[in-house]
Formats: structure tokens, C-alpha cells, sequence
């Protein structure tokens, strides 16, 4: 009978001033303290706070996989076999399931740790999921990511953005000359647009997008983001947070993309 591992990572607060480092007790299975051990602490040295308590779900099979976000991820029946076939991680509020058989290698481990526990961050500073733009969650998601392989020596940014532009450009909406983010902020659109249009090329044209925001304010501008979408609806928060729509915003970026054509 396959089992899945459950690691708790809590993480302690000491002190409630904005932006202090906060020290993080890891408890984790033997397979996998390490890796998180790790990435917990890259994380936290970048200013992106995690709860007090994030439960990591480790899963060693897919079909444990879909168990689990059934069991702890609360997945509907008829969207399970859709999410499993696909993802290899998922999170939620104060937890995150992995899917260990589905990340080859340290540096893609790590990448998937890193990019779950950040949208469990997101999801503190806006009181909930599904508050924030899904693109610009998923493309925080992967910057963070990226960012802790770089601090970790695994990888760089400018190799990633690299790759990134390529891929992108082959997106769609990129060659249509029309993003759509308005409609890409839907959690349930982002999923139907990047397995139509290839999970690869939405998932970093969004990583593109959100490091262009962070290049603009600092990643703690970009988490301020997310921390007014707790009080405002996610268009606001935007223009909140970046001084414009995101219509406009788009129309900037989408002129960056073509020109490095």
C-alpha cells in the first residue's frame, strides 16, 4: 500500500515588525528536510512571509497525488483527474500537496517547493485563494522560484529569462497581439488557456510579466499586491500597487515582448 508523507513546517513568529526575518522550525520527513529546510530559509531571507503553520503534503505517485487533493486539498470530484494530469504541485491555504515523482532532479525540486509555499504566502497576505490576478500569482509564483534556485547556485534569472522570452513568444496571445489579462486573472480561465495554448509558454509569459513588475518596485511592491487584494477587488489592487491599470500595463509589456522579436 503506497503512502503519502506529511511534513508540517511550521513556521514561528517572533516579532511583528514589517520585514523582520522570522526563524522557521522545519519538521520533515528524512526524504525530503533538506530540500525544504533549504528553500524555507532562501524564502524568508527574500521578505516573503510565510504562516505561522504550512502542512507539506509529499506524494511518491500520481495516483497518491489524486488522493491527496481530494483528501486535503478539498478538489471537486470532477475537476481532480483534470489538476492531477497536469500539476505536480498545488496549494492552499496553510498547506501545499507535492507530487515528488512528477520533479526530476534537485534544482526542478526545489523550483516546485519554493513555487507552492509562495502562493501559500500569497494566499496569507490577501486573506484567501483566488483574490489575486492567477496570472500574476503564478508569475510571482516562478520569479520567487527562480530566485531562490539563483541564491541557491542551481540557476540564474538571466538564463531564465532567457529561456522565457523564447518560449513566450510562441504563446498565442503574444503572436495575436493580445493578452487578455483581464480574463487570465481567473483561476479557471488560466487553467483552460495554458492547456489550450501550452502550459509551458502562459506559465512563462506570466513569470515575464511579474518580473517586469518586480524590476519596476521591488519584489515587497509586488507582495504589496497581494496584500490589497485582501481589501480591494483585484483590478483596484492593481492600480493600487503599480500606478496603472492593467490594461495598460499589458499594452507596455506586450510592446517589450514584440520588440525583442
Amino acid at each position: 500500500m503506497i503512502r503519502h508523507v506529511l511534513a508540517l513546517v511550521a513556521l514561528v513568529l517572533f516579532l511583528a515588525t514589517p520585514g523582520r526575518a522570522q526563524p522557521a522550525a522545519v519538521l520533515a520527513p528524512a526524504a525530503h528536510r533538506d530540500a525544504v529546510d533549504e528553500v524555507v530559509g532562501v524564502v524568508r531571507q527574500m521578505g516573503v512571509a510565510l504562516p505561522a503553520e504550512v502542512a507539506v503534503h509529499v506524494y511518491d505517485t500520481r495516483a497518491a497525488f489524486r488522493r491527496g487533493l481530494i483528501e486535503q486539498a478539498e478538489v471537486a470530484a470532477d475537476r481532480v483527474d483534470e489538476i492531477a494530469s497536469f500539476a505536480a504541485g498545488l496549494a492552499r491555504p496553510g498547506r501545499v500537496l507535492l507530487h515528488a515523482g512528477a520533479a526530476r532532479g534537485r534544482t526542478e525540486w526545489r523550483r516546485l517547493i519554493a513555487h507552492e509555499l509562495t502562493h501559500v504566502a500569497q494566499f496569507a497576505l490577501a486573506g484567501g485563494d483566488g483574490r489575486a490576478d492567477q496570472w500574476l500569482a503564478e508569475g510571482v509564483a516562478e520569479r520567487v522560484a527562480f530566485e531562490v534556485l539563483e541564491r541557491l547556485g542551481l540557476d540564474t534569472l538571466a538564463e531564465r529569462r532567457a529561456k522565457a522570452r523564447k518560449t513566450a513568444r510562441r504563446h498565442p496571445a503574444v503572436a495575436a497581439g493580445r493578452l487578455d489579462l483581464a480574463a487570465l486573472g481567473s483561476p479557471r480561465e488560466f487553467t483552460l488557456r495554458h492547456q489550450r495554448e501550452g502550459s509551458l509558454e502562459t506559465y512563462q509569459l506570466s513569470f515575464l510579466l511579474a518580473d517586469s513588475l518586480v524590476e519596476r518596485v521591488g519584489l515587497d511592491g509586488v507582495l504589496a499586491y497581494f496584500r490589497a487584494c485582501g481589501r480591494l477587488d483585484r483590478m483596484q489592487a492593481f492600480v493600487a500597487a503599480f500606478g496603472q491599470p492593467v490594461a495598460a500595463f499589458e499594452a507596455e509589456v506586450l510592446g517589450d515582448l514584440r520588440a525583442r522579436e
